[in-house]
């Protein structure tokens, strides 16, 4: 099992930026896949970035790319979303998840964190 916590949402402005964290606890860090998602008040829920530890390289969804950055700190562990140039249609719930590395399916979600960018 895998346990994530996320934190850091709040209200920004258009061009503001903020950084979500997500603590994850159950099972050794780099057995799993992490990325974030958001899903916005009646729209799909959507992918934003991930990061694949076999590569140890991050990508991203083509709305956030250049703005958006993931990255990881093995030693808490906690990955975190960077949110640069913030515009108000990244207004969403953010949810941390992971995969066992491997799978296709997303098992493991937090109760995510909610990001409100004003115009």
């Amino acid at each position: 099992q895998v346990h994530l916590v996320e934190s850091g949402g709040g209200l920004v402005q258009a061009g503001g930026s903020l950084r979500l964290s997500c603590a994850a606890s159950g099972r050794t860090f780099s057995t799993y896949n992490m990325g974030w998602f958001r899903q916005a008040p009646g729209k799909e829920r959507e992918f934003v970035a991930g990061f694949i530890w076999r590569t140890a390289r991050p990508y991203y969804g083509d709305s956030v790319k250049g703005r958006f950055t993931i990255s990881t700190d093995n030693a808490k562990p906690t990955v975190y979303l960077q949110m640069n140039s913030l515009k108000p249609e990244d207004t969403a719930h953010y949810y941390c998840a992971a995969r066992d590395q491997g799978v296709g399916v997303w098992t493991y979600w937090g109760q995510g964190t909610q990001v409100t960018v004003s115009s």
